[in-house]
């Protein structure tokens, strides 16, 4: 629900010059009801000059009129085509006077639990410096003896809504991250297996096997295998017929016709 542009001069002036309760103003302000209390009873907001919500289109006169006729009912702001000021999100984390000594206890259990998170988030976080982080981390800190971790939640440093939303973007990141790496590892793992190609001989179609093939038997086997079943091998036709060696006269077996050295002879 957006709130006055000034909710304590706005309440002050609510407080004087109507006639609504204090939890219809606390709920329109963005106060405590006790806090309304005591600005009525002059405890709170001392010096405040109330400011009218009606000229600025705050609030309209009829909404007011009936709020105070409904105790029951809820203040609700006037539509104006006049744009809200945004508050102010960027630069350094406010921290109060009290609460700083205990920045250091802070940032022990931000480095203890949630160690994900980096010095920036850190420092964003709870509203303190790079340099005190490292003081921190490396326990070189000043009063490093007595520091205790404790939950900045429960120092006041920040609500726990801005501590789940900064350690939910954290995780998501280093999921995506985490993913990236992997498939860039799968890429590369494909990339470095080799891939195997057949090889194909020039003297061997591209159909054949390419398993070595047995070295030939000897030419007597051969001849001896390729032998008819039905006829008888000889000796010829096993090992082959010794060749004839350079002078000799050797006649041909079976009494064929004498070679022409026995016919001069016989002449």
């Amino acid at each position: 629900m957006p709130l006055p542009l000034m909710p304590k001069a706005t309440a002050v002036w609510l407080i004087d010059n109507t006639l609504l309760t204090f939890n219809q103003i606390a709920e329109f302000c963005g106060l405590h009801p006790l806090e309304v209390k005591g600005i009525a009873d002059g405890e709170v907001a001392v010096g405040i000059q109330g400011r009218d919500p009606v000229p600025d289109g705050e609030l309209t006169r009829e909404e007011i009129e009936r709020c105070v006729a409904d105790p029951s009912a809820r203040l609700n702001m006037a539509e104006s085509d006049i744009p809200r000021p945004k508050a102010r999100t960027s630069g350094p984390k406010y921290t109060p006077v009290t609460k700083r000594q205990d920045r250091p206890n802070a940032i022990m259990w931000l480095l203890r639990y949630h160690s994900e998170l980096s010095d920036a988030q850190i420092s964003r976080l709870i509203g303190t410096t790079k340099p005190t982080i490292d003081s921190v981390r490396e326990r070189t800190h000043w009063n490093m003896a007595n520091l205790k971790s404790i939950d900045p939640v429960s120092l006041g440093m920040c609500s726990q809504a801005e501590l789940d939303e900064v350690v939910t973007r954290t995780h998501a990141r280093l999921r995506s991250r985490e993913a990236l790496e992997r498939e860039a590892a799968a890429a590369d793992e494909g990339a470095a297996s080799p891939t195997v190609v057949p090889v194909f001989s020039a003297a061997r179609p591209p159909g054949a096997s390419a398993v070595p093939t047995e070295p030939a038997p000897p030419s007597g086997q051969a001849a001896a295998e390729a032998t008819p079943s039905g006829v008888e091998p000889t000796a010829a036709s096993v090992f082959g017929t010794p060749e004839a060696s350079p002078g000799s006269s050797a006649a041909p077996q079976g009494g064929g016709d004498a070679s022409p050295g026995e016919e001069d002879t016989a002449a």
